[in-house]
């Protein structure tokens, strides 16, 4: 079917929509990349001072033994996706990072998804996943969901004796990285490597009202930063790649309204000849 000027200019029209909503988005992201960011480093130093209090804690503490694991069903893994599409292969590269990584485990892990987009790629692979939390809009909400996480997929009643998080870093040389953090158990390699810690100063502090019940908050705290930051940086990793898929979409609809405006203006211009040449025949046969 022959192209007309009227299909060219609807096929411009409906390019140059498409690319005011790819701006849009390209804007948002933008902006959005930059809270999650800012957030990871306010966390930085409270995740550090945690880490040098659970330090102290566990200097005087007795040595942990680890537990074997057996049994198939108490190990669990977090994977944070994403709930909206146009973010390339943020979901899918993540999830076979995460399956390559659980195979290695014994038995059959439980899975929580973080994110629509990841809990329908989880199940194509006809894993049964206990639950789904939805992304955050904001990092007002990551709380919330840090919370969630913590009551339904980590503590679990004390089922689990293995625990894992699987997300997205950001990386300035490929947009991002999937990554895996053991959140638990607290067993004794966790133990020595926050006990290795060097304290910034000469002096080491004391613990005051009982050492278990610092602890404690200061697990709490632990487990409740680590999250946070997976979580934003999670965030921060769509979000980058998201911003990388819409520059990528700019740049195609900027080659089609390229190509679109060539064909228009020679078929216009074709078609001007056309009328040119009928009132120069038609002007000659007059004259004769």
């Amino acid at each position: 079917m022959s192209e007309t000027l009227a299909s060219l200019q609807q096929k411009r029209s409906s390019a140059r929509d498409l690319q005011s909503v790819v701006r849009a988005m390209k804007a948002l992201a933008a902006s959005s990349i930059g809270q999650y960011e800012k957030s990871v480093s306010a966390l930085a130093d409270y995740a550090h001072t945690v880490e040098l209090g659970l330090s102290i804690c566990l200097r005087e503490s007795r040595p942990m033994e680890r537990k074997k694991i057996s049994d198939s069903d108490r190990i669990g893994a977090v994977i944070f996706g994403s709930d909206q599409g146009l973010v390339g292969q943020f979901n899918e590269l993540l999830a076979d990072f995460a399956l390559q990584m659980l195979a290695t485990l014994p038995g059959t892990p439980q899975l929580w998804a973080v994110g629509e987009r990841m809990h329908e790629r989880l199940r194509v692979e006809d894993r049964i996943l206990p639950g789904l939390f939805p992304v955050p809009g904001s990092v007002k909400g990551i709380t919330p969901l840090v919370g969630r996480i913590l009551d339904v997929a980590v503590w679990k009643d004390g089922e689990l004796d293995e625990v894992y998080l699987f997300y997205n870093r950001p990386r300035a040389d490929v947009v991002y990285t999937p990554v895996s953090k053991r959140l638990l158990p607290l067993d004794e390699i966790w133990r020595r490597d926050l006990s290795g810690l060097s304290w910034p100063t000469e002096q080491l502090p004391e613990v005051i009202g009982g050492g278990s019940a610092t602890l404690r908050v200061l697990i709490r705290e632990y487990l409740f930063v680590s999250l946070f930051r997976a979580c934003a940086e999670s965030l921060a990793s769509e979000n980058a790649s998201r911003l990388a898929a819409m520059q990528r979409a700019e740049k195609n609809i900027d080659e089609l309204l390229e190509d679109l405006n060539g064909r228009f203006h020679r078929l216009r211009q074709s078609a001007i000849d056309e009328e040119l040449f009928d009132v120069i025949s038609g002007f000659e046969a007059l004259l004769k």
